[in-house]
């Protein structure tokens, strides 16, 4: 007989729980199919054991980060720079877009220096990251299945390459609900280039529309649909309401339907996430101190102000704070491209990690930061453009913070030119399987049965890396 997983929630907990992401879900366009009744929502797990981290916080590097130019020192690619590749590499690697029969070595032109007590070389490109380099674990072995762009980011964030799958964020909302009565329990924040494939990469799939990502906008109305019609006042908006409320439950006792009692919750949710959505997006009352530390420029939408703001959602219980940036996709003009974006991301990137340490917050939340693959070691040719890196994806770098993890250390190893690990291989089923670990749930019990099986976010795969938990 199998083990019982799942409970199911009282009314009260529903209130407690069951507001994430209904804030997507506009007061005229709430439907039985997108939002289940107290008495029936999808159910909720309780951590499987005592969880190191109470939230994420995924800085997702959309496009792909070249890890030669910010994390991996290879001083026998820089000496062979131009050689053409051998035969052996040749047949092992795999290229997305690169059409020469025979590439060419593609040496870093930036510096690197050892920083902190971990040593971890460190580019140039990246003087702030630098300086929290011993609050981090420098994974640089990991492994994806997926050379294209498209499949890659839903891999990445799905742990499969099809379409229409629970997202990372959605599987952590639906197994831990949200400590927030005010937010949505899944936040994403973007900035730059948006994802190519959408909101697939923060969708629910076949889990409830309860536990999607809800994606903030800068400006008057951070979720679409929430703002009162113009000319209507609150009073116009609760009388709507009511009389929406006693049709519901006159129906209700006609057909025992239970979604009809859902869509009384959901507008009342609504109505009070329109107040404190807006709340939560500014940043005036932050320090100047806070603001500098940051980069942050309250009035330009930016990287740096969502880091900051994936603070605030933070000490607002928020479960998943999801940003995604871009552009990383570097197949020309990488060393402009690059240093660019580095210029954007690390003060930010680094100043998050030291916020919240100070604050106490940092030891309950796990912020993980990476890209869909990584960077080849050979260049990539392109008309009229300077040369760039095509996809790699039985190497790249990633790294974790916070929530649990073995900090001041580098994982991982790869060969002399960077292009296969030569120890500890991670893969992105490893990388949920731990990051769930750590949440303390068991990504093998972690599942939902829909259309006749179990699924879980690491499919048939995954193990936990013990050497990225402290």
């Amino acid at each position: 007989m199998r083990e019982p997983q799942l409970m199911m929630p009282n009314r009260r907990e529903f209130v407690r729980y069951g507001v994430a992401g209904l804030a997507s879900l506009s007061s005229a366009s709430i439907g039985p199919s997108l939002v289940q009744a107290e008495e029936s929502i999808s159910p909720l797990l309780r951590p499987h054991f005592p969880a190191r981290a109470k939230r994420v916080i995924f800085l997702f590097m959309l496009g792909a980060p070249s890890q030669f130019e910010m994390f991996e020192n290879k001083p026998k690619l820089r000496e062979l720079d131009g050689q053409p590749i051998g035969d052996e590499l040749l047949t092992k690697m795999k290229f997305a877009q690169i059409t020469e029969q025979r590439p060419s070595l593609l040496g870093t032109h930036v510096q690197f220096a050892r920083y902190g007590e971990s040593g971890a070389e460190i580019s140039e490109l990246l003087p702030f990251t630098a300086k929290v380099v011993d609050d981090l674990v420098i994974i640089k072995t990991m492994q994806t299945d997926e050379i294209p762009h498209h499949p890659a980011e839903v891999f990445m964030h799905t742990g499969t390459r099809f379409f229409g799958r629970p997202s990372l964020g959605a599987w952590v909302n639906y197994g831990l609900g949200t400590e927030s009565s005010d937010l949505p329990g899944y936040v994403v924040l973007q900035s730059g280039m948006r994802p190519r494939t959408k909101g697939s990469i923060y969708a629910s799939g076949f889990l409830s529309a309860a536990y999607q990502g809800v994606p903030l906008r800068d400006g008057a109305e951070p979720i679409l649909n929430l703002a009162r019609p113009a000319g209507r006042t609150a009073e116009d908006q609760r009388d709507m309401i009511d009389a929406v409320r006693q049709m519901n439950l006159h129906r209700s006792q006609l057909t025992n339907a239970p979604e009809t009692l859902a869509r009384n919750n959901s507008y009342r949710l609504a109505e009070r996430l329109g107040e404190t959505a807006a709340e939560a997006i500014n940043v005036g009352g932050e320090t100047p101190a806070t603001l500098a530390a940051y980069g942050v420029d309250p009035a330009q939408p930016s990287f740096a102000r969502n880091c900051l703001l994936a603070r605030r959602m933070v000490e607002r219980g928020v479960r998943f704070i999801h940003l995604c940036h871009g552009d990383w996709d570097h197949h020309s003009n990488l060393r402009k491209g690059i240093a660019s974006q580095c210029q954007q991301t690390d003060q930010a990137c680094a100043a998050l990690i030291a916020d919240l340490k100070q604050r106490g917050l940092l030891e309950d939340t796990l912020v993980v930061w990476g890209g869909e693959f990584g960077r080849t070691a050979v260049g990539q040719k392109t008309v009229n453009a300077d040369i760039g890196r095509d996809h790699q994806i039985a190497a790249f770098t990633m790294w974790m913070a916070g929530g649990g993890v073995r900090t001041g250390q580098t994982v991982g190893e790869t060969d002399e030119l960077g292009c296969f690990p030569v120890t500890q291989p991670i893969h992105v089923h490893d990388l949920h399987a731990t990051m769930l670990h750590l949440l303390g749930l068991d990504h093998k019990r972690l599942t939902y049965r829909f259309q006749g099986r179990d699924f879980r976010l690491t499919d048939v795969a995954g193990r936990v890396v013990s050497e990225l938990i402290a």
